[in-house]
C-alpha cells in the first residue's frame, strides 16, 4: 500500500491514537480554549495595545449639531463679500441637490470681521475672540468633504462613515480597538446640550459592537446615570450581593456559549456597582477652584455646554477613553446673522477654557480635541429677501466643504490644512473626506483603520468603510 492509499484507509480513532492526543487530549484542549476565551471576556473594556506608538490617549470630540456657518466663523472669503447680492454662478446651482434652496439664489457675504492672530496668522471672526487668543494651539481643517446633505444621515456619515443606522460610532470604535484607562467609570461618555441631535442615539451607538462599547449619556442636573441609585430599602451592600449572584450565573453561561453580550452584562453590573461612588464625584464641581470656574464660564451644579466642557476635561483626567459633547441650536436655514453671534457665545469661551485647561494641566498633548458640525453652510442665501445684508438671510446645508478645528493629541499646532475655493463653496487645496478625517484621528491614537476591523454579516467591517488616507501633513 503506498503512504497515499495508507492515510486514507486510516479509521478516526487510528487517527486519533497515533497522534498521541487522543479524545480526552482533544476535550481538555476544548476546555481551557473555552476557559481562555470566557476569562479574556470577563473584562472587555480592559486597555489595549494600540498597532503603533500612539500621539494621543483620549478624545474630546464637540459636536454643534445642525452645522455652524464656517463662513462666518473660520474661513473668510473676501471675494464673497464683494459679491455679496449677486446670483450665484450656474455651476453653483444647475444639477445640484440642495436641501431647501430652489430658485438660483444671490451669493452671501459674512458681515463680521476676520483678522489674523498670534504667529501662525489663523483668521478668526470677531464672534470668536476666545478662539482668537489660541490660533497657535489650533489645527484648521478647511476642506472637509461630506456625502450626506441632510442632518441625520451627514450627523451618522461623520461619526459611522456611513449615512444610514445600523454602524458602530467612531467613540465605539476607538473604545474596542483600545478599551479605557479607568475602571470606575463608563471609556465612552456622552453629554447633550439642547435637543438630541437628529440621529437620536445612534449617534453613540455600538451597532454590529458588542454593546459594551456603546457611549454612556451623562445628564448634567438631576440624577446623572439614569437607574445608577439604589432602590428604596437596598443598601449597598444588599447591592453587592445581589450582582454577585446574578454575575456568577452570567460567568458559568459565558463560559458554556462564550457570547461577547454575556460579558457586557457582566462587565456593566460590575461598571454600575464602581460607578455609585465614582459618578458623584466626578460630577460635582464645587470643589474646583474659583478661577477654573471664572475661565469656563461655569456656575456649580446648572448644567450647561460650558459645564460640559469642564466635566470633560474631569474625565480625561481620569482615564476615560473618548467623551462627545453635543450641542444643539446651529441650524440657521433663516436669521443666520441674528442667531449666530449667540451661538458663538454660548461655545466660544468654554471650549477654549478646555484647550487652556488641558494645555497647563500637561493633558493637551495626550487629549485630542475637535470642534465641528455635520457640514458646512451654503455661500449662497436661503430665502427670498431682497437685502442679504438684514437678519432674514440664512443659508442652506452645505456637503461640499466647511471647515472644523482641532488641537492637540499630536497635530500640528498654527497650522491650516486644505483651502476652499474664493467663494467657499467647493475645495481648492488637499480635500478631506470624512473618511480621512476618521483614518487621521484612530492613526493619532496608534490605531491603523485599515486593521480595526469586526466581522459582521460575512465580510470585515471599519469606520472608513472601504476608503480613507492619513493626512499626514497636519501631523506634528
Amino acid at each position: 500500500m503506498n503512504p497515499t492509499e495508507h492515510r486514507l484507509s486510516l479509521t478516526r480513532r487510528e487517527m486519533l491514537k497515533s497522534s498521541g492526543v487522543g479524545i480526552g487530549g482533544l476535550a481538555l484542549a476544548s476546555l481551557l480554549n473555552r476557559d481562555a476565551s470566557a476569562a479574556a471576556h470577563l473584562n472587555p473594556m480592559a486597555a489595549k495595545k494600540s498597532h503603533f506608538a500612539p500621539r494621543a490617549k483620549s478624545i474630546i470630540y464637540m459636536h454643534m449639531v445642525g452645522a455652524p456657518s464656517h463662513l462666518d466663523l473660520w474661513d473668510y472669503k473676501p471675494e464673497l463679500v464683494k459679491n455679496n447680492g449677486k446670483l450665484c454662478p450656474d455651476e453653483f446651482f444647475k444639477g445640484k441637490r440642495l436641501a431647501f434652496i430652489r430658485e438660483q439664489p444671490q451669493l452671501l457675504g459674512t458681515k463680521y470681521k476676520f483678522e489674523k492672530y498670534g504667529k501662525s496668522g489663523i483668521e478668526v471672526s470677531e464672534l470668536l475672540p476666545h478662539l482668537a487668543t489660541i490660533t497657535d494651539d489650533l489645527t484648521l481643517v478647511k476642506s472637509l468633504q461630506t456625502d450626506q446633505f441632510n442632518h441625520a444621515p451627514a450627523q451618522l456619515m461623520l461619526h459611522t462613515g456611513f449615512g444610514r443606522f445600523g454602524r458602530p460610532t467612531l467613540g465605539s470604535w476607538v473604545t474596542y480597538g483600545l478599551g479605557s484607562e479607568n475602571e470606575n467609570l463608563p471609556g465612552y461618555v456622552v453629554f447633550i446640550t439642547g435637543n438630541v441631535a437628529g440621529a437620536g442615539n445612534s449617534l453613540w451607538g455600538s451597532g454590529f459592537l458588542p454593546s459594551i462599547y456603546q457611549g454612556v449619556e451623562f445628564r448634567s442636573s438631576g440624577e446623572p446615570v439614569l437607574f445608577l441609585a439604589n432602590p428604596d430599602g437596598i443598601s449597598s451592600v444588599d447591592r453587592r450581593r445581589i450582582i454577585e449572584g446574578v454575575n456568577h450565573l452570567n460567568k458559568v453561561q459565558l463560559a458554556t456559549v462564550g457570547d461577547p453580550e454575556i460579558a457586557t452584562r457582566i462587565s456593566q453590573y460590575e461598571m454600575a456597582y464602581r460607578m455609585q461612588t465614582s459618578v458623584p464625584e466626578l460630577m460635582d464641581t464645587s470643589k474646583e477652584p474659583e478661577h477654573v470656574h471664572e475661565m469656563y464660564g461655569t456656575q456649580p451644579g446648572k448644567a450647561s455646554f460650558a459645564n460640559n466642557c469642564l466635566l470633560a476635561r474631569r474625565l480625561v483626567e481620569r482615564g476615560v477613553r473618548f467623551v462627545q459633547l453635543f450641542d444643539q441650536g446651529w441650524d440657521h436655514h433663516g436669521n443666520v446673522f441674528g442667531s449666530l453671534p449667540n451661538k458663538a457665545k454660548q461655545v466660544d469661551q468654554a471650549s477654549v477654557a478646555l484647550v487652556k485647561d488641558l494645555k497647563q494641566r500637561g493633558l493637551l498633548e495626550d487629549t485630542l480635541v475637535i470642534f465641528g458640525g455635520e457640514f458646512g453652510r451654503t455661500p449662497m442665501m436661503q430665502g427670498n429677501d431682497s437685502n442679504p445684508a438684514t437678519t432674514k438671510a440664512g443659508r442652506d446645508h452645505h456637503k461640499e466643504c466647511f471647515t472644523m478645528w482641532m488641537a492637540g493629541g499630536g497635530l500640528k499646532p498654527g497650522f491650516v490644512y486644505g483651502k476652499s475655493d474664493d467663494l467657499g463653496y467647493g475645495v481648492a487645496e488637499d480635500p478631506m473626506h470624512i473618511h480621512d478625517l476618521n483614518a487621521t484621528i484612530l492613526h493619532l491614537l496608534g490605531m491603523d483603520h485599515e486593521k480595526l476591523t469586526f466581522k459582521f454579516q460575512g465580510r470585515q467591517y471599519r469606520v472608513t468603510d472601504v476608503a480613507g488616507h492619513v493626512a499626514h501633513k497636519l501631523l506634528a
